[in-house]
C-alpha cells in the first residue's frame, strides 16, 4: 500500500512540474511570437509602406453621403499614396527623400490624383469640372503646384506639355514634425484650402467656388 502511495505521489509530482514549465513557456513567449500564433501573415498581399488614401471636400462626405445628408454634393476628392519619413531628411539635396527643384508626385507609388466635380478658382485661374493628376516643384520657400492632364501617369514621369495649371504657394513651418506626408482639405471663407504637410514643413493651396 505505501509503495502505491508513492507511485501516485511521483505521478502527481511529473504533472505539477509538466503543468508549471508549460505555462510558464506560454506566459514568457514574445510578444511578436505570440502575435504571430494569434494573427498570421496574410497570404495575398503585403502591407504598403506608403499606403493609398483618399481626402474629401466637404470633409466628412462619406458620412454625409451615407447618412443621406450629401445635399450640398461632392466638390473635390483627392487620392493619393503616404510615404512616411522615417528617421530621414525629407526635403533638401539629393541626399533627401524630395530634392529642392525637382519635380514630385505629391506622395509616392502612382501620380496624385484630384477630381473637381464643378468648376473652382485658382490665384484666378478657372479650372474646369474634371480630373487631373496634381504634381509639385518643391523649394525651400515656396512651392510650384501642377495640375495637368495626363490621367493614368506613374508618378515620376510627369508631361509639362500637358500642364493646364501653375502656382505658386508659400511654405510654412511647423511646431512639430509629420511622421506622414499628409493632403486634407480645410474650409475658407471663399471655398477650401488644400493643406500639404510634411516633417516641419507646410504649404497651403486655396481653392475658391
Amino acid at each position: 500500500m505505501q509503495g502505491n502511495n508513492k507511485k501516485y505521489l511521483g505521478i502527481l509530482t511529473l504533472c505539477c512540474i509538466h503543468f508549471f514549465i508549460s505555462c510558464t513557456s506560454v506566459n514568457t513567449a514574445p510578444d511578436d511570437i505570440r502575435t504571430q500564433l494569434i494573427e498570421p501573415p496574410n497570404p495575398y498581399a503585403v502591407v504598403d509602406k506608403s499606403p493609398m488614401d483618399i481626402s474629401y471636400y466637404p470633409v466628412n462626405y462619406p458620412l454625409l453621403k451615407m447618412d443621406g445628408k450629401d445635399s450640398a454634393g461632392l466638390t473635390a476628392r483627392l487620392v493619393y499614396s503616404r510615404p512616411q519619413k522615417n528617421g530621414r531628411t525629407v526635403f533638401g539635396n539629393e541626399k533627401c527623400i524630395q530634392q529642392y527643384g525637382a519635380y514630385w508626385r505629391l506622395g509616392a507609388n502612382e501620380a496624385s490624383e484630384i477630381e473637381f466635380f464643378k468648376p473652382v478658382t485658382i490665384q484666378g485661374q478657372l479650372i474646369a469640372k474634371g480630373r487631373y493628376i496634381i504634381y509639385c516643384i518643391p523649394f525651400e520657400n515656396e512651392w510650384t503646384i501642377v495640375l495637368n492632364n495626363n490621367l493614368f501617369s506613374w508618378g515620376l514621369h510627369q508631361d509639362s506639355t500637358k500642364d493646364i495649371a501653375r502656382v505658386k504657394i508659400p511654405v510654412l513651418k511647423t511646431a512639430r514634425s509629420i511622421e506622414y506626408f499628409t493632403m486634407v482639405f480645410q474650409p475658407s471663407a471663399t471655398g477650401a484650402n488644400l493643406v500639404m504637410v510634411w516633417d516641419y514643413t507646410k504649404a497651403v493651396l486655396p481653392i475658391s467656388f
